[in-house]
């Protein structure tokens, strides 16, 4: 799936160095504001151990992660809805986007600078997020009159509630509410979609923090977390400096790496996983001898255009998934012994993929 998920922040947060930690790539992560100009681009593994333990058990040929992409976008400044900062370039970067991550300072470090000569990450948040909401309002009010117009001369339904969806959007975003916060009717969150607004995407909040903040209580990201609660988002808390040389280590030097500090693993699963929850995604499975593979589809999705996601014949053709869930596996040993449990399944057009299930489609062209 092409769904991906932008970086996002004030300049000097950490933006570029997550990124750069995430993909291994070489993005510029100079310490001034606008280092970054273009967005960067990078394809990540979504870590899985299931995956992992599914490679054990059939012991294939090869083995294939899912994946998902991350768009490292230039910092925004206050005055960007304006142009500041070469804002309308950025927030442009950030429509093309299904999901956003929200880099937040929460370090102290007087080698970085901090744009606004301190650290301060509810002013550095409400700095984006109002940004956001003006640059909604602004591509509303562009809507507006011509909407009014039609609206009140059509005796169209579909004019009508377009009018009406922009009415409430606006309503929320003058009163400093994203766009995600308005409750909508289904005709109309039809017509929201085409408005293409930034704050009606889901948001994550990334507390970056130093060492001491991955295992201190610190203030800046407790109240981080309060505010996010009350917009319900999530906080996924890493250290961007920790991150940047645990993705230069090779994989047995990282276990290492992580034992000394007393981690479980990398704070980088933990963006990842999130992000992909917050894009709504979910993992199946495909397992035999020659590989096994993970793919990714959006929850609510069924068996057919699951099976679409591997070949378009397997959709077109569908017959039915023969199908069975990873844990059961896990806890029997083999495909023989689900079997035998009366837990292997065969499932028709109808059945939602669950997240976790092992697919064998059979198919007709």
């Amino acid at each position: 799936m092409s769904l991906n998920c932008g970086i996002v922040g004030l300049p000097n947060v950490g933006k570029s160095t997550i990124f750069n930690a995430l993909t291994a790539a070489k993005a510029p992560a100079e310490n001034y504001p606008f280092c970054t100009i273009d967005p960067n681009m990078g394809v990540v593994t979504v870590p899985d151990e299931r995956l992992d333990r599914l490679t054990e058990i059939f012991k294939p040929k090869r083995k294939v992660p899912t994946t998902m992409e991350f768009i490292d976008i230039a910092g925004l400044v206050s005055g960007a809805s304006k142009g500041e900062g070469l804002g309308n370039q950025f927030l442009g970067h950030i429509r093309s986007t299904d999901a956003i991550c929200h880099v937040v300072r929460c370090f102290e470090d007087s080698n970085v600078i901090h744009v606004s000569g301190s650290i301060n990450p509810l002013s550095d948040m409400e700095t984006i997020n109002t940004e956001l909401m003006l640059a909604d309002l602004d591509s509303i009010e562009k809507r507006w009159t011509k909407s009014e117009k039609t609206a009140r001369a059509s005796s169209d339904a579909k004019v009508k509630v377009e009018f009406e969806t922009l009415k409430k959007l606006r309503a929320a975003l003058e009163a400093g509410r994203p766009a995600r916060s308005v409750e909508l009717e289904d005709e109309e969150k039809i017509a929201a979609r085409d408005l293409f607004l930034i704050t009606a995407k889901p948001v994550l909040y990334v507390a970056n923090v130093d060492e001491k903040g991955l295992k201190e209580s610190n203030p800046w990201v407790e109240a981080l977390e309060k505010r996010a609660a009350e917009e319900g988002a999530e906080v996924v808390r890493i250290c961007g400096a920790i991150e940047s040389e645990i993705a230069l280590l090779e994989p047995a030097e990282r276990v290492d790496f992580l034992n000394d500090l007393g981690l479980k693993e990398p704070g980088l699963n933990r963006l990842i996983h999130s992000a992909y929850k917050l894009l709504g995604l979910i993992t199946f499975f495909t397992a035999g001898p020659d590989e096994t593979r993970a793919w990714t589809v959006s929850n609510g999705t069924k068996a057919p255009q699951a099976a679409g996601v591997i070949h378009s014949d397997f959709e077109r053709g569908f017959i039915r998934a023969e199908a069975y869930h990873c844990d059961e596996l896990f806890k029997y040993g083999s495909e023989q012994a689900i079997k035998e449990k009366g837990l292997y399944r065969s499932e028709g057009k109808e059945y939602v993929v669950q997240d976790g299930d092992v697919f064998f489609f059979k198919f007709n062209v």
